[in-house]
């Protein structure tokens, strides 16, 4: 194919090295798609990349790791913005679309440990590194002796307050050490019945203007249907639920041909409650598949769960 003589498209980014690394994949993907288009990269640094001194769930918000790439989007200053799906809120932001979802990257967590222990043998009272409610509930679970601590920053400074005192663990997401190259600092794949992932965990977004159609016909190219119905099945739970990336909440969808099937998962932050759900629908049809389940769940007392961490 070939794009428009003389084609750039300017791509924003958020400046850490995870962020520019899903951004140069991105504009690789479209160049390779269409012989002549010429890709730009502006960086903006956000909200949540300002804000490292507090937990996420301290200042969690519409919009705290895209809202200035959103803004240069809508100004005409880019033309797509590349998000970490997880990141982006679920109502589409005005003016503002996902244009594709390329292939998803593993969804599942893992574990770093200065032990080299798995969660399980860990010592007891562990000092477990993670900011997420969703990953430090699903640890007391395994571990209820842990001590959960706050961690923030991106992926190489959590490897580097992994190897310190101040951790005997810290859980991140497998795509991302995979991306950069660090997957030899694992020390175990946490399975979903440990750790099931947060929605659209390991999914790209890419962004653009929801009239931009020379861009969204660019865009096609890169889209990849299967990851497009398992993610919004997911995000359809939390959705249904009421949530966003502040609560404990966990979701992941499997595609198998015209099927999909989808596991969800409430707990609360002590580990001491958790429901759990799954079932099978149509990837034609992936939100209703996420609002059942979220139904499920809130009759066997999902909503209770989330009231008290509200």
């Amino acid at each position: 194919m070939t794009a428009t003589s003389g084609s750039t498209l300017v791509l924003g980014t958020r400046p850490s090295q995870l962020a520019r690394w899903q951004t140069d994949y991105v504009a690789t993907a479209l160049r390779a798609e269409w012989s002549g288009l010429r890709t730009e990269i502006q960086v903006y640094t956000t909200q949540g990349d300002r804000e490292l001194s507090r937990p996420l769930p301290e200042i969690s918000g519409k919009g705290l790791f895209t809202a200035e790439i959103e803004n240069a989007l809508r100004s005409g200053d880019i033309d797509l913005a590349v998000h970490s799906l997880k990141d982006l809120p679920i109502a589409e932001s005005e003016g503002l679309t996902i244009g594709a979802m390329p292939r998803r990257a593993e969804a599942h967590d893992v574990l770093v440990s200065r032990h080299s222990l798995p969660l399980a043998q860990l010592p007891p009272s562990p000092r477990i590194g993670t900011s997420s409610p969703r990953r430090a509930a699903q640890i007391l679970v395994v571990r209820p002796d842990a001590q959960i601590v706050p961690i923030r920053g991106n992926v190489d400074t959590r490897l580097r307050k992994a190897a310190t005192d101040d951790y005997d663990a810290v859980v991140l997401a497998a795509a991302g050490l995979a991306r950069l190259g660090l997957e030899e600092h694992i020390t175990e794949d946490l399975t979903l019945d440990v750790m099931l992932p947060a929605p659209a965990q390991g999914a790209l977004a890419v962004q653009c203007r929801a009239k931009d159609d020379v861009t969204l016909s660019l865009l096609s190219s890169i889209h990849h249907k299967p990851t497009c119905a398992a993610v919004t099945a997911e995000r359809a739970f939390l959705e249904g639920l009421g949530g966003g990336c502040a609560v404990p909440v966990a979701a992941y969808a499997v595609c198998d041909g015209a099927d999909l099937r989808l596991q969800g998962l409430v707990g609360s932050l002590n580990g001491r409650q958790v429901v759990r759900v799954a079932g099978d629908g149509s990837v034609e049809v992936p939100v209703h598949l996420g609002h059942s389940l979220a139904q499920q769940a809130l009759a066997q007392g999902a909503g209770e769960i989330l009231e008290a961490v509200s």
